[in-house]
Order: structure tokens, then C-alpha cells, then sequence
């Protein structure tokens, strides 16, 4: 099966997944300060922002942001949430053509998104826009899949009903790291999880590009098997999606 255009697979999901999908740990922020010297005045450019999950966290910190999306459902919503922020600028563009200006970053990151990137294209594009010494920082949440039995067997539901999740899934990422950044980087992993209701869960199952929507016929049938699992895991009404935050930096400028 064919990877759908990356670019527009989330256009249908833009209210689930700016709700349900998983924030970001602040330690996250701690880590660039410490190691690569984030600073309030830093210029940072967050390529593939979608709804601005980490630019709120950029922005919250102080910095300067230019959120670069290309979807217009994803642009908008980001808008919507993030206007009231002066230091929040909204901007049209991909990975591989941000249409920033040449040496006018301090630093680059991509939360839940270079694996959709051209790796070689958007390399070059970061080296472009950063400045002497930037960073470029590459960070997901990767939920785990065998931790509880609950994870166990939601990882079985997208297995058994996603589209295309054998070939989009996360749980590689790591490997194409080095082919990204062609140079020595650093990594860390941070603990992260979610607690979620039955209408919560069914948001974040709906949220991911790769599960059917409403006019599949697989639709129901995957609705039932969630809440059968939801029913048979939960604990006091919830039930827990533990997730690893892992963080890739290095100077690519």
C-alpha cells in the first residue's frame, strides 16, 4: 500500500489531534538550555509545526518562533491557539523550502515530524537558515507497545485495522538519525504518558493518519474492539498511554 501524501493525511483529524495528541515534556526545554544554550532571545524555527503542540512550549519560553506548516488545516488551528503570543509568526512552507532567510535561525526543531522529510533536501535547507553554530533538534513522542498489557493490545488494534501503520510507525526512527544529521549528535529519552476516558482514547486512536475514519467499513468494527479494550484495561474509569520522548540534537551549521 502507498504511503499517503504526508502533507495533507492529517487534514481530517486537525480537531482530534490537536486535543488528544500528547504534549511535551518540560524538560525538553531544560535540556536545549543546558545543552545547546537556549536562550529567551533565541530565534527558533519549528518546521512541520502542525497545531503548535511544541511551539507553545518555544513560545512560553519566550523565544521568537516561526511555525513553518505546510497543511492550511494544521496552519489554521496553530493560529487559532497561538495568535495571542506576539512571538508567534505563522508561515507557509515544508522542511525542504522554509522561505526563511538565509543565516536568521538560531535554532531548527521538528516535534512528530521528520520522518515525513526528504532528509538530504531539508539538511541542506536547515544549514541554510541557521547561523554559525545553530542547533537543529529532532523530537517524538514514541508510544510504547509492550510495556502493559493495555499497550500490548492497543498495538495489536493498529496492527489489526491501520491502514498503513507497518509502514509508517515510529519505532525506527532511530536509525535514519544518522543518515540526517551526517555528523556526530546527542540523544536523550524522557518519560511522558497520557491518562485517558473512553472519549479521550477514542480521540487519540482517531487522530493517527493510519486509522480509519467514518466512511471505512472497518470503522465500527475498530470502535468496538477500542472500547472492549478500554472496558477490560481501565482502572477507575482511565487507562494509561505511556510514551518515550526521544530528543536528537546536534550543530548542523
Amino acid at each position: 500500500m502507498a504511503v499517503k501524501d504526508p502533507i495533507q493525511r492529517f487534514s481530517s483529524r486537525v480537531d482530534d489531534y490537536q486535543r488528544y495528541r500528547p504534549r511535551y515534556p518540560l524538560e525538553v526545554i531544560d535540556l536545549l538550555r543546558k545543552d545547546c544554550g537556549l536562550k529567551p532571545e533565541s530565534i527558533v524555527a519549528d518546521i512541520a509545526s502542525g497545531t503548535g503542540i511544541f511551539t507553545r512550549l518555544l513560545l512560553e519560553s519566550g523565544n521568537q518562533v516561526f511555525a513553518v506548516e505546510p497543511n492550511l488545516e494544521m496552519r489554521r488551528a496553530a493560529e487559532r491557539v497561538l495568535s495571542d503570543f506576539p512571538n508567534f509568526t505563522s508561515v507557509v512552507g515544508t522542511a525542504e523550502a522554509t522561505t526563511l532567510a538565509q543565516s536568521s535561525i538560531d535554532f531548527v526543531t521538528a516535534a512528530q515530524a521528520a520522518h515525513w522529510f526528504e532528509p538530504g533536501k531539508a539538511g541542506r535547507e536547515f544549514i541554510r537558515i541557521l547561523k554559525p553554530g545553530g542547533w537543529t533538534v529532532l523530537l517524538w513522542n514514541e508510544r510504547r507497545t509492550d510495556s502493559t498489557p493495555f499497550l500490548r493490545n492497543y498495538e495489536q488494534l493498529l496492527l489489526t485495522y491501520g491502514m498503513d501503520y507497518r509502514q509508517v510507525r515510529h519505532d525506527r526512527i532511530g536509525q535514519g538519525i544518522d543518515q540526517f544529521f551526517g555528523r556526530p549528535f546527542e540523544a536523550r529519552v524522557f518519560e511522558n504518558r497520557q491518562e485517558f476516558d473512553f472519549e479521550s482514547l477514542r480521540g487519540r486512536l482517531l487522530s493517527s493518519s493510519y486509522t480509519p475514519q467514518a466512511e471505512d467499513p472497518n470503522y465500527t468494527a475498530m470502535l468496538e474492539t477500542l472500547r472492549e479494550l478500554f472496558d477490560q484495561h481501565q482502572v477507575n474509569g482511565t487507562v494509561i498511554m505511556e510514551y518515550d520522548t526521544q530528543v536528537y540534537y546536534s550543530q548542523l551549521a
